[in-house]
């Protein structure tokens, strides 16, 4: 696995244990990567981002032909490489640099040596949502407004690739997502909200499930609750719910909305 921060890592490593995956190795990134992740492998090599040469060299030496890129790297991280030989060539190849144009040239060096990268949901497809009421108090007619209305804002905002998602209150939009990632967006859309905003958080379309897929975890519900954000909607069957459990009581706790739209 290519592993980046947060909980993902961890919870794909069990994962991939459970459905019988005998030797696992993990290419992990200083500053980025939990510690315990070593404790759930095999093999682990530590890099820099932008060692893409070194990562692919930690891959053939123990025959991994199959990679599964699980947790984010932090958006300034992309930007402030220390970029390898072999990442300098691919960089010289794309002409945009985001996150889908760089990830996607990743996954091509990777399989110009025989790793074929997987969806970034595999062996997690049970963590992904149906559509419904997930936990935490119900929304009113009105929120169910909301919802819908910000999840076709999201979604026309994410096939601009700008970013995955928004805060909505009342048919306005309070803030949208872009480089400075969720965490951000939510803190400024709840002080615009005043208690009553909403978090909406889609897939791309045509999302490349290889990479880049949105992931809720119980600290996006500490950071809504703590903005004012009272109700977080996902997008049904295309979004990882990580620490489920912990995710329920914090809904319970801080009375956070959780509701998976389509």
């Amino acid at each position: 696995m290519i592993a980046g921060n947060g909980l993902y890592p961890t919870i794909f490593a069990e994962a991939a244990r459970r459905a019988g995956v005998g030797f696992l190795a993990a290419a992990a990134f200083h500053d980025e990567t939990e510690p315990n992740v070593s404790d759930l492998v095999d093999a682990i090599e530590w890099l820099r981002v932008g060692q893409l040469g070194k990562m692919i060299k930690f891959f053939k030496t123990h025959e991994v032909d199959e990679a599964v890129m699980v947790g984010q790297i932090a958006p300034k991280n992309l930007f402030d490489l220390r970029p390898d030989l072999r990442t300098l060539k691919m960089l010289g190849k794309v002409k945009e640099r985001n996150a889908e144009t760089l990830f996607g040239a990743i996954a091509g060096e990777l399989e110009r040596d025989g790793i074929r990268l997987l969806p970034a949901t595999t062996f997690l497809e049970d963590l992904m949502p149906p559509v419904g009421h997930i936990c935490g108090p119900a929304l009113s007619e009105r929120q169910q407004g909301d919802a819908a209305f910000g999840f076709r804002i999201a979604k026309e905002v994410s096939r601009l690739d700008i970013g995955q998602t928004v805060v909505v209150k009342k048919g306005t939009v309070l803030a949208v997502e872009a480089f400075e990632g969720t965490n951000e967006a939510l803190k400024r859309g709840g002080a615009l909200g005043k208690g009553e905003g909403m978090m909406v958080k889609v897939s791309k379309p045509d999302q490349d499930l290889r990479f880049d897929v949105p992931v809720v975890g119980p600290a996006t519900i500490e950071t809504a609750a703590a903005a004012g954000v009272s109700a977080v909607v996902v997008e049904a069957g295309a979004t990882l719910l990580l620490g489920k459990e912990e995710i329920f009581a914090k809904c319970r706790e801080l009375g956070v909305s959780l509701v998976a739209w389509e």
